[in-house]
This record gives C-alpha cells, sequence and structure tokens, in this order.
C-alpha cells in the first residue's frame, strides 16, 4: 500500500519543555514483527506526563508523544504474527522485547511485559516513538487484534490504561481469591483507569466501592457503576467507617479488622496506599497501580493487619487480548474527551492539566478511520 514519506507529529524536544508538532519521516519496515501503523486515534496518558519530565532517564529525543493508539495496519514485516493490511488493532508502548531473558522465555505469559534484558533502544519501552503521529511504527508481538464490536474511538485508552487497569483487577481477583459478590475498593475511582476498573469489576461479578476526593471523579464513579460512593474528603476515619459499614464484616474483638477484600490504588497522592490499607479487611490485599515517588503505609496499617501488597504492570499479550474479547462480550463505557487533529494538543494539554477532566483525553488523527467504522453497518461497536 502506498502512502506518504512524511508526516506530522507531536514530540518532546526537550525535558521540562513544551511539545512541538514538527514534520518526520513515516516509519518504515525495519524488522521482521514490525507492523506500520496508520494511526485513527491516540490518547494522552498519565505516563506521558512523567515522559516530558525526563522521570525514565535518557530517553532519545526527539520523540513522538503518546503510547496509546489505535488504527489500521497499512505494511506488515516478514513475520507478522497473524496480521495483515487492513487489520484494525489496538497498539501499546512495548516494543522488540529483548527475548532471551527469564520473563521472555521461562516466566508464565502474564510476565512478559516484565523483561529485563530491555526493549529496543537503550532506556526500555518509553523510548520508541509513539502515536500522537498520523502513521507508528509498532511490534506485532505486543499489538492486539480488535474485534468487530470494539471501536479505534475507544481501544486507544485502552492501550496503556485500559491493559493496566484490566491487569489490575485481574491480580486482585486472583491474589484475593475473589469470587463473585466479593468486595473490591478502588481508591481514585474517577479517573481514566477507575472508571474503566468500576466495569470490569462489576462485569466479573464483584460488589465496587469507589473512593475519590473530586466532584467530578465521584460523579463518574457513580455513572460507571460502583455499588458504594465515597468521597475521600472526609478522612480517613469517616471513609473507613463507612466502608465497615458497607460490607458488614466488621469484627469489633479485632479492633478494625474488617473491610473490602482487596483494594485498587490507582491514586497517587501521598496518602493514597494508607488509606487503600485502611480501608482492607485484616489478611487481605492491596494491589498498587499508581505510581508516586514513594509508596507510603504506616507499619500499623500493613505488619500488624497481615496485608498482601502486590504491584502490577500492564498487561500481557494474551492478557491484552482477553481484554478486548471480554469488552465485546460484556462492553464498556470508555469515557473520553476527544480533540481533532493533532493541533489541538495545547488545549487537549489545558483540560489535562486544569483538572477538570472526566475520563481519557484523545486525538482523533484520523476520522475517515472512524467513518469508515460508521459505514460498517454490520459491526455494533463499543
Amino acid at each position: 500500500m502506498a502512502f506518504p514519506t512524511s508526516m506530522k507529529a507531536i514530540q518532546v524536544v526537550a525535558f521540562g519543555k513544551p511539545y512541538q508538532i514538527n514534520t518526520v519521516p513515516v516509519p518504515t519496515i525495519v524488522g521482521p514483527h514490525d507492523l506500520v501503523v496508520k494511526v485513527a486515534v491516540a490518547s494522552y496518558c498519565h505516563t506521558d506526563s512523567m515522559v516530558t519530565e525526563g522521570v525514565f532517564g535518557g530517553n532519545k529525543l526527539p520523540l513522538t508523544a503518546s503510547h496509546e493508539g489505535s488504527g489500521t495496519v497499512v505494511a506488515v514485516g516478514s513475520s507478522p504474527s497473524g496480521f495483515k493490511v487492513g487489520d484494525r488493532v489496538m497498539c501499546g508502548i512495548f516494543f522488540n522485547s529483548c527475548g532471551h531473558c527469564v520473563a521472555c522465555t521461562k516466566g508464565p505469559e502474564c510476565q512478559r511485559q516484565y523483561c529485563t534484558g530491555g526493549y529496543e533502544g537503550n532506556t526500555g519501552a518509553f523510548d520508541t516513538d509513539g502515536f500522537f503521529a498520523e502513521y507508528a511504527r509498532v511490534d506485532a508481538r505486543w499489538t492486539t487484534h480488535l474485534p468487530d464490536q470494539v471501536s479505534l474511538l475507544a481501544a486507544a485508552p485502552l492501550a496503556c490504561a485500559g491493559r493496566t487497569i484490566w491487569r489490575g483487577v485481574q491480580q486482585a481477583i486472583q491474589k484475593a481469591e475473589l469470587r463473585k459478590g466479593s468486595w473490591i475498593a478502588i481508591v481514585g475511582s474517577g479517573g481514566g483507569l477507575g472508571h474503566m476498573g468500576i466495569q470490569f469489576a462489576r462485569s466479573a461479578g464483584l460488589r465496587v466501592i469507589g473512593i475519590d476526593a473530586r466532584d467530578e471523579a465521584l460523579q463518574v464513579t457513580r455513572s460507571s457503576g460502583a455499588d458504594v460512593v465515597l468521597d475521600a474528603r472526609a478522612g480517613q476515619e469517616a471513609t473507613v467507617a463507612a466502608v465497615q459499614a458497607a460490607v458488614g464484616n466488621n469484627t469489633a474483638s479485632s479492633g478494625r479488622g474488617g473491610g473490602a477484600e482487596a483494594t485498587l490504588v490507582l491514586s497517587d497522592v501521598p496518602e493514597a496506599a494508607a488509606l487503600s490499607c485502611a480501608v482492607t479487611k485484616n489478611h487481605g490485599t492491596v494491589v498498587q497501580v499508581a505510581q508516586p515517588e514513594k509508596i507510603i503505609i504506616p507499619f500499623q496499617e500493613f505488619i500488624l493487619r497481615d496485608l498482601r501488597l502486590y504491584g502490577t504492570l500492564v498487561a500481557s499479550p494474551d492478557e491484552s487480548q482477553a481484554m478486548v474479547d471480554f469488552i465485546a462480550e460484556h462492553g464498556l463505557h470508555v469515557q473520553t474527551e476527544t480533540y481533532d487533529g493533532l493541533d489541538k494538543i495545547e488545549e487537549l494539554l489545558h483540560h489535562v492539566h486544569g483538572g477538570q477532566l472526566k475520563g481519557k483525553a484523545a486525538i482523533i488523527v484520523d476520522q475517515s478511520q472512524l467513518d469508515q467504522e460508521t459505514k460498517a453497518s454490520s459491526r455494533s461497536k463499543i
């Protein structure tokens, strides 16, 4: 398929400085597992701000931003892993994992993302060009086929945020041995990850306590289907009491032994991890998803109450496919505020940093692909 030799791209040109929109070469096939994708939608993730600030070290610059994208395959390498031109795909950040470390070869598939041998580039997964561009080069082994029921607009935020919260919910279910009717709390429930996590948990048969501290976030928590919605601004003591009242498993003889069976930490405010532990029952499970510089938990909450704390990263390739297949079956409302074209990046950032954003922010790079979906009457898209 013929396509242009140059394109527009939103790029990090210096750490701590604003993005620039540059004209750059369209990527081409380099390795056997490469795909070139015509980007339809690219969304903004919290990690994008970390890349811009240089948190991950010596990323090569300039670097095209956004590691959440969706689009249509326009070129394939010699080993395309089942992909062909015309396939609709969800694309993420991982590119050319080493292929020889324990995670890549001997560990369970659900740990493939923990490659220790290094991805392409010197600073890992965040050192490759992303999706705030008209085209992108991706690794077929880390790219996900989209079921007909999942739209390109919904898929872009799923590429990192969706994969991350999907695995967080699955970790909670597995580590805490949750069953239908079990209670799970989500601290930071009204954000881009939280509103998806509520829906994933509810569709799995769990009862959800959503906890947040912004009016807009609490509204999103309610509309996403949380069984109980709590305002963290009431303070830790009141929030813990409200969780215990909802769950009904408070044990007076143990002091404060009751609470949710598992809790997801999605907020990176300093108090979030401590609050998450406090609302979790004795011997319960806490899954840390947010990435603050330091995770602060008083020993009284962690050691004296025998909690299990797990960290989690984005989903593996098989987990990613399971996520979109689950969405195709059960449905998912991805709350997205969209911006038309790459030149709207400053408007997007204004809303993101203004604290008024509901859900995810995404740029529609190629409206024609979305229009083509609409015309495909055989598809009922999420």
